[in-house]
């Protein structure tokens, strides 16, 4: 069985996938990464699919399956390199992956990840209307 490599840029782990993915392959990336996030503290995870040609309601599912377990682990999750084509593939199956930023590189993705984090040195919480408001909960 293949592995997608995750490699480690600073606080972000950056996941390249460049193989198709099988239900096996995709459950050993969903555990390789949660371990990953754990043992290096990471707070961005930027899944790269520019390789992938077709993105399917499996992939879809898989890709949102990453972002909630990222989450739970405090990092957040940008998919980059979305085609046209993928992006419309997407929507016609009505898959709106939740939980998922897009961006169109690495480097914006990076940038996303970075002025999430710049929020959250301030307290703010993921409640939109709070933060408009300055009335952002903070954590005890």
């Amino acid at each position: 069985m293949e592995r997608v490599p995750i490699l480690k840029i600073g606080d972000i782990l950056l996941v390249s996938i460049q193989i198709d993915m099988s239900d096996q392959t995709a459950v050993a990336l969903q555990e390789d990464l949660a371990e990953r996030i754990v043992a290096t503290g990471s707070h961005g995870v930027i899944i790269d699919i520019t390789a992938l040609d077709i993105v399917d309601s499996f992939v879809g599912r898989m890709l949102s399956t990453i972002a909630s377990i990222s989450k739970v682990l405090d990092a957040e999750t940008v998919v980059v390199g979305m085609r046209p084509a993928v992006a419309i593939t997407l929507v016609e199956l009505g898959l709106s992956l939740h939980g998922i930023r897009t961006a169109l590189n690495v480097e914006r993705g990076m940038e996303l990840i970075a002025a999430s984090r710049a929020d959250d040195d301030f307290g703010f919480d993921d409640d939109p209307e709070d933060v408009e408001s300055g009335t952002a909960a903070t954590s005890p």
